[in-house]
């Protein structure tokens, strides 16, 4: 199937991603696949252990923006049916979901390759800052 305006939504939230929720919101009769990509806060990262959450900081509109032209840019490359894209702002806690990816398309293959550019772009593309915290400090960083 090549649905030539697949169904998707963007949005950067303030509370926590609704998993459940974005997989009925790609659910469609005709998919075969559903992707899933979740990026969670870990209690470490490459340059330091004890990290204890992380804050987001975007500009809502411009982050939308360049997530939204992402995904027309899947859209065009691949047959799904329905994307769905989340990010976190603010404060988010070690465990808790900063970003989440939805696909759903007739099969696999499309769904897993569609998802995997989205989330890439993503980190790559979208003005988001980061702010690491660990006990005793904190370090901003472009990047989600």
């Amino acid at each position: 199937m090549n649905t030539p305006f697949p169904s998707s939504r963007v949005a950067v939230v303030e509370d926590s991603i609704d998993v459940g929720g974005l997989l009925e919101e790609v659910g469609h009769p005709e998919a075969g696949a559903v992707a899933l990509f979740l990026g969670t806060v870990r209690n470490h990262s490459p340059r330091r252990e004890g990290v204890t959450h992380l804050e987001y900081e975007v500009y809502r509109t411009r982050v939308c923006g360049k997530i939204t032209e992402i995904v027309s840019e899947a859209a065009r490359r691949w047959s799904v049916i329905a994307m769905a894209v989340e990010h976190r702002m603010g404060r988010v806690e070690v465990g808790e979901v900063a970003v989440a990816v939805a696909v759903s398309s007739a099969h696999r293959a499309e769904a897993f390759a569609a998802a995997r550019y989205l989330i890439d772009e993503l980190k790559e593309r979208a003005p988001i800052w980061k702010k690491e915290h660990w006990e005793g400090g904190a370090e901003w960083s472009l990047g989600s």
